[in-house]
């Protein structure tokens, strides 16, 4: 018997069958097997349409039960992960009015930050834990005041996991930590933000219904079965954001807990039961998976690197290398501090940790009669690492105490460059997990029935490694020392 788990990417659905006995991974599928289109009108925006996500669903689920034999009796659950703080607006038959407005659309920037103002930034800060920025309740508004002619036909709005639930249970639901996400919930009254919903002039008959983050929030319905292939009455047990998900994956539940994941844009996801929101204008703060109104708080404080590994990625597509193991071979031959040359990896838009400066790549202290290739690539590891210091060094002063860290085994996290000098810097040890979201998402079913204990079982085969910080760590601190100097002199 197994758990089905969908991870809805911007870029590809992922699919994955864990055994409910062990949670043993024994498939994982991707769709489409090219990189999802997006839509982009105008600059800064970015568009999906609903219903291919839905379509890649129900292919990846038929190649599934084709390539492995299952059969859809076999399946006893559903975990969904999703992209974070999307837009999906339907009609009073359930179809979508518009395409999605993904998390990664900027249009609606101005009216967050005038929300923020007009409900006033202190409120805010402790009650919603964020600015409404550009999360989902900006980008409702946008609707509203730009397409008041699809306005006035929403019967609901959903976030995109939301949405493929809908389709396969044709049940309007969501949870609070996605509602936290979108800039709806209230931390201090543990309710939809009544001064949000104020604001924004939006009718709470727009929500859906809440339900529990680990609990049967929907069964597979006649239709749903019928275009998924999926068996009528499969129970969805879970459901979270994308960036909550990995942490999931990880089995980070706890105050002290951080998850990381190194891929084109870096996180740090770290868990704390402080409401402070002291640094929400660089670091975003959400109801973890595990959070409950009534009990002592589980907040997930994200922090996002947008200049992580598409800054060696860049490297290697102009170094003229053969592959990332050759950077990292060409780096290790070169002494920590990279001979004084420092790289500021900021080159993929606008820093929100920098307070949304856009400050670019910088190389700085560049010797032609003494740097080569394997200076450049261990300085680009070491900038992204400093990178992840900083992030943490600001996380730190809003209450983060980091006692576990764990990352997937990524592409950053597979260098021990990268990883060991994140670890000297934080003095902490860093645990490697072979794992990904779909799996994470599939594992999760097990919680509702079976407790935390249950998930954190299915863990014990996902261990790889430990990087632990080096006994010298001299050198690496007076590196960051250097880095840190250049990047304040640019951003002040």
């Amino acid at each position: 018997m197994y758990f089905l788990g969908i991870d809805l990417g911007s870029s590809s659905i992922k699919l994955a069958l864990v055994e409910v006995a062990t949670g043993k991974s024994v498939a994982v599928v991707q769709q489409p097997q090219t990189e999802m289109g997006m839509y982009a009108q105008q600059k800064g925006w970015a568009e999906q349409d609903p219903m291919d996500w839905w379509n890649h669903v129900c292919m990846g689920i038929a190649q599934l039960k084709k390539a492995y034999g299952i059969s859809e009796k076999e399946i006893k659950g559903i975990g969904i992960a999703y992209q974070m703080h999307g837009l999906v607006v339907v009609d009073d038959d359930g179809h979508p009015l518009r395409q999605s407005i993904i998390w990664c659309d900027s249009r609606a920037v101005d009216m967050g930050n005038t929300a923020y103002e007009a409900i006033g930034q202190s409120k805010c800060d402790a009650q919603l834990l964020n600015s409404p920025a550009n999360f989902t309740a900006s980008k409702l508004r946008w609707v509203q005041e730009m397409e008041p002619e699809v306005y006035v036909r929403i019967h609901k709005f959903m976030l995109p996991g939301d949405f493929l639930v809908y389709k396969l249970s044709g049940a309007y639901t969501t949870t609070i930590s996605g509602l936290s996400e979108g800039i709806f919930w209230d931390f201090q009254k543990g309710e939809i933000s009544r001064d949000v919903v104020k604001h924004f002039g939006f009718s709470e008959e727009m929500f859906p219904e809440v339900v529990d983050t680990f609990s049967e929030q929907a069964t597979v319905s006649a239709q749903g079965a019928k275009e998924s292939g999926l068996q009528e009455g499969t129970p969805i047990l879970y459901r979270a954001g994308d960036q909550p998900n990995n942490a999931l994956s990880l089995n980070v539940f706890h105050p002290g807990e951080v998850a990381s994941t190194g891929g084109t844009s870096g996180v740090v996801y770290a868990i704390t039961d402080s409401l402070s929101a002291k640094e929400c204008s660089r670091v975003n703060n959400f109801a973890h998976v595990n959070y409950h109104k009534d009990k002592a708080p589980r907040i997930g404080k994200l922090l996002c690197v947008n200049g992580a590994g598409i800054q060696y990625r860049w490297l290697l597509n102009n170094l003229h290398v053969d592959s990332y193991e050759e950077m990292n071979q060409l780096a290790s031959a070169v002494d920590v501090g990279s001979d004084g040359l420092c790289i500021l990896p900021f080159g993929n838009g606008a820093e929100r940790m920098l307070l949304n400066q856009d400050v670019g790549t910088r190389i700085v202290h560049l010797n032609l009669n003494r740097h080569d290739k394997g200076h450049m690539c261990r300085a680009a590891l070491e900038g992204i690492a400093f990178s992840f210091v900083y992030g943490m060094e600001i996380m730190k002063t809003d209450g983060l105490e980091a006692k576990v860290i764990r990352a997937g085994n990524d592409n950053l996290y597979r260098s021990a460059i990268f990883s060991t000098t994140v670890a000297t810097l934080i003095q902490q040890e860093i645990e490697i997990y072979d794992t990904t979201g779909a799996i994470g998402a599939a594992r999760a079913c097990t919680i509702s029935g079976n407790g935390q204990e249950a998930f954190s079982a299915y863990m014990k085969n996902d261990y790889i490694k430990t990087f632990a910080p080096s006994a010298n760590a001299a050198p690496y601190k007076e590196a960051y020392a250097r880095w840190k100097k250049e990047l304040e002199l640019i951003i002040n």
